[in-house]
């Protein structure tokens, strides 16, 4: 459960930035989109690979 203490007098706004913050880092969303339709193992592997393809000319570039 998240939990976002509010001081005293503190915004509303800022209260729920805070958690939204808190609700994004936790990842239940993406997990729930990734879950929604059933993905191949090859697939994933396929798409893990391509991903680390592309993070590692990225990291060549930049030297």
């Amino acid at each position: 459960m998240i939990i976002v203490p509010i001081k005293e007098g503190e915004n509303i706004e800022k209260a729920l930035k805070k958690f939204k913050r808190k609700f994004e880092k936790t990842g239940i969303v993406r997990e729930l989109r990734g879950r929604k339709t059933f993905e191949k193992p090859s697939v994933k592997k396929r798409a893990q690979l391509q991903k680390a393809i592309y993070v590692q000319h990225l990291q060549i570039k930049e030297d």
